[in-house]
């Protein structure tokens, strides 16, 4: 036991450098530029014009620059952009269930189409999904205690301090994106060395019918809610081309992932910023569970009804 722990600690380290690397490359522009906007008063220029449109969402203005990052570049992008501009506990759990939703769109969409999905189709119900949980979530969800995980300066700061700040705030981000990192790989290759995914993806078969997906597509949904869309794209090919999924099963499997995968990462990452875990992961488990019966209930329609209803 002691042996398979010390090899996956060490062989979880060049993963988790690499990765790391990778994201603050990332993440740090974002972050610089975001903290610039605000600084010169841009992003209070542009909240101005799109006030109207957030607003109904409980937003500012400001924070669809965060939203476009996450969508763009991925959950870390949204993250790092968030702790640039000051947010109530539910703005910022709004905007995080906007990202979980819907980050990473032009790989991730990719990697749909490669399964077996239709690229936009994937891009355009993550995109409306968001909206649309953002819509719901700010009517139910209560005004939460606390304050967000802030690493700006204060408005009033002059360019130095807003740059010391900055630098500062960077240090801290990428300290804690390297713990997260290491953590993560730590787990996945302890699974792998001990031998429980397999045993895990037959457990969760049957929980597979309560999710409206096929039940042998279980490893599937479990490589994507470990793994993600984006590092367990690898996993999903390969069980495709070995035939254990066909592509219409795999494209039945997208429609739940879009909406709740990355599960365990997403969940610690939005934790470790104050975000309310119970919060994410009811929201994206319910919105996938209405996408994919939802799905399901227009395919039955279009068949008794072709003519009325159209193809979905």
């Amino acid at each position: 036991m002691n042996n398979k722990l010390i090899q996956s600690l060490r062989a979880a380290l060049p993963a988790t450098r690499k990765s790391t690397t990778w994201l603050l490359k990332l993440m740090i522009p974002i972050s610089l530029g975001v903290t610039l906007l605000q600084h010169w008063g841009v992003l209070d220029w542009m909240a101005g014009y799109l006030h109207p449109v957030f607003v109904h969402l409980g937003l500012p203005g400001s924070s669809a620059v965060i939203f476009l990052s996450g969508a763009a570049a991925g959950t870390y992008a949204g993250i790092a952009a968030m702790m640039a501009v000051p947010l109530t506990l539910k703005q910022a759990t709004l905007l995080s269930l906007m990202t979980a939703l819907c980050h990473a769109l032009p790989m991730e969409c990719e990697v749909n189409r490669r399964t077996g999905s239709s690229f936009w189709e994937m891009a355009v119900l993550r995109i409306t999904m968001a909206f649309s949980c953002a819509l719901l979530m700010n009517r139910l969800l209560p005004e939460l205690p606390g304050s967000f995980l802030y690493l700006g300066a204060a408005a009033d700061s002059s360019w130095g301090e807003v740059m010391t700040t900055w630098g500062l705030s960077q240090l801290k981000m990428a300290v804690m994106v390297f713990l997260i990192i290491y953590a993560l790989m730590v787990v996945q290759r302890l699974l792998e060395a001990y031998g429980l995914l397999q045993p895990l993806s037959r457990s969760l078969s049957p929980l597979m019918r309560v999710f409206g997906l096929p039940r042998h597509a279980a490893y599937m949904w479990l490589v994507g809610n470990v793994l993600g869309i984006s590092y367990g794209s690898a996993v999903m090919l390969e069980l495709e081309e070995q035939g254990l999924v066909n592509r219409k099963e795999a494209n039945a499997v997208n429609y739940h992932l879009i909406m709740n995968h990355s599960l365990l990462e997403d969940t610690i990452v939005f934790s470790l910023a104050g975000i309310p875990a119970l919060w994410l992961v009811s929201t994206r488990l319910l919105f996938a569970l209405a996408l994919v019966w939802g799905r399901k209930g227009c395919l039955k329609a279009w068949r008794r009804f072709p003519a009325v209803c159209g193809r979905p």
